[in-house]
């Protein structure tokens, strides 16, 4: 064997070795498939126009959606509380995924439990589940709120989570007075945004349901980021431009310290997030700022009707969508833009000037969140760049409404169409027979850049593949900054790697 106690390989080389190629191959062949060259042809007409035709009509079959379930975006807004447990009344297993997720995303621990609903549950239903697993949640890990949330075997069974509580509180689980924000959290609608949004409105419930509001003078204003992978360095840097603006700025879901904790010998379960005070005092605020507000739809429509004013972006990348959210700011709280900013703003202007020429007409393709999209495709659209094709798994009426019109004010748009409602294997399709020069997404892109060819730009959610991307922000000037860094490099590399054998290979470009 190619490897000892002494020599231990990594898998990459390992299964490279001639025992292991020979034990595949003799796998192939007890499963009876096809040879090579049938498999590759198959492959290569599954690139083709005919195919693609095929492809789309498809209706009962989903292949590789981009995007997750409702009870992951709960899971990560009940961490964006100070010492909240996120707690999902269902399946053990469920719980390990998401936990891992975020592991795997942050590269931090993710604290959450389940209440390990199992068959007997599914039956009867999992109110002595709730009953148990509160009590010893709120016994063993002491936490200041749990925040339940549901998967799929108790919103098929319709288990009432506001009754449930009540009764754990009337058995003695937890006090009477403890608080427990709630959601209905169903995996088999919406998406990972949906099961956000629906966890926001059950907090902003928790805390400002029967208050009476009272606006504040001082120039007080509330931001949620929504379901944000980018939320370390995103929610540090919207605090550092409303210092720089005087504006009092709570986030209302502030994970970006439970998912940054130090090594330094103490392991940190709860750190930092919004506070009690901070959500009792949010309701006196001149407004909300709402990141991601396809995202937030629900929790956008509550405090409006709290009565006060909700202020709905779309992913603010670059200089447009900078300049929406500091003059949104500037609206609310009649604080001026100061200095500091403008000149901010100037640096990313001389920046893409500066890169004007190796930015202008590449052709790209993206596919993510909602408001990611709409964020990202502003940005490639003030660069000079040409969205091509902009998939959305998770869109809404309202996604393709803007997205359209957004590709239609420029002339960068003209040839761009957005995808609505379609998975990656829909993209692989589009860009085998549609060519594109890049590709924007998450980690799950990888498998179309090895297979069509088409480089890959990561940003979205989740980057497991590369590591601390989320410790940089993508909002703000300085947040484009770093996205137009990371478009060219790729664009960079990629022309290296094509001229590594020709007299263009550069030393400047």
């Amino acid at each position: 064997m190619p490897q000892s106690a002494e020599k231990v390989l990594d898998h990459a080389g390992l299964f490279k070795e001639p025992e292991y190629q020979e034990i595949f191959e003799r796998k192939k062949g007890f499963e009876g498939g096809c040879g090579a060259a049938k498999v590759q042809e198959i492959a290569d007409w599954t690139k083709t126009m005919e195919y693609r035709e095929i492809n789309f009509k498809r209706e009962a079959l989903v292949i590789n959606p981009a995007k997750a379930c409702q009870p992951l975006g709960a899971v990560l807004c009940a961490s964006g509380f100070e010492g909240t447990l996120p707690y999902v009344h269902g399946s053990q297993g469920c719980v390990a995924y998401f936990r891992s997720h975020f592991n795997r995303h942050f590269k931090e621990p993710c604290s959450a439990v389940s209440d390990s609903m199992t068959e007997d549950a599914a039956v009867f239903g999992g109110l002595n589940n709730m009953v148990d697993g509160l009590a010893n949640a709120h016994a063993l890990y002491k936490p200041k709120m749990i925040a339940v949330s549901t998967t799929c075997m108790a919103e098929v069974i319709g288990d009432d989570l506001d009754g449930f509580i009540k009764i754990a509180k009337q058995k003695g689980s937890i006090p009477e007075d403890f608080r427990v924000p709630f959601a209905h959290t169903p995996s088999f609608v919406g998406s990972h945004v949906t099961g956000y949004d629906n966890m926001l409105k059950g907090f902003l419930t928790s805390f400002w349901d029967g208050k009476t509001r009272s606006e504040t003078a001082a120039p007080a204003i509330n931001i949620n980021g929504g379901f944000d992978g980018y939320c370390v360095a995103n929610n540090r840097e919207l605090k550092r431009m409303m210092k720089e603006m005087g504006v009092e700025a709570t986030i209302i879901s502030d994970p970006s310290e439970v998912f940054d904790t130090p090594t330094d010998g103490e392991f940190r379960m709860y750190a930092g997030g919004t506070t009690a005070e901070q959500m009792e005092a949010a309701l006196n605020a001149k407004g909300t700022v709402f990141m991601q507000g396809i995202s937030a739809a629900k929790s956008a429509e509550y405090v409006e009707k709290a009565g006060q004013k909700a202020v709905s972006l779309n992913c603010p990348v670059g200089v447009t969508g900078t300049d929406a959210f500091l003059m949104a700011v500037s609206e609310l709280t009649g604080q001026p833009i100061p200095a500091a900013l403008e000149l901010e703003r100037g640096r990313l202007v001389d920046a893409i000037a500066d890169s004007q020429a190796h930015l202008h007409g590449k052709r790209f393709a993206l596919f993510g969140d909602p408001d990611m999209l709409l964020g990202l495709t502003a940005f490639l659209l003030e660069l000079g760049a040409e969205p091509v094709h902009i998939l959305c798994t998770n869109a809404t009426k309202e996604w393709t409404e803007k997205i359209n019109a957004l590709l239609a004010a420029s002339p960068f748009g003209k040839e761009a169409k957005a995808w609505p409602g379609k998975d990656l294997w829909h993209l692989r399709s589009l860009l085998a027979t549609e060519p594109v020069d890049f590709l924007i997404g998450s980690s799950h892109g990888k498998y179309l850049e090895r297979d069509i060819g088409t480089p890959l730009i990561r940003i979205g959610f989740p980057i497991f593949d590369r590591h601390h991307h989320h410790r940089f922000p993508i909002w703000g000037y300085q947040g484009g900054l770093n996205v137009l860094v990371k478009i060219l490099d790729k664009i960079f590399d990629t022309l290296d790697a094509k001229t590594s054998d020709s007299a263009s290979f550069d030393l400047v470009r």
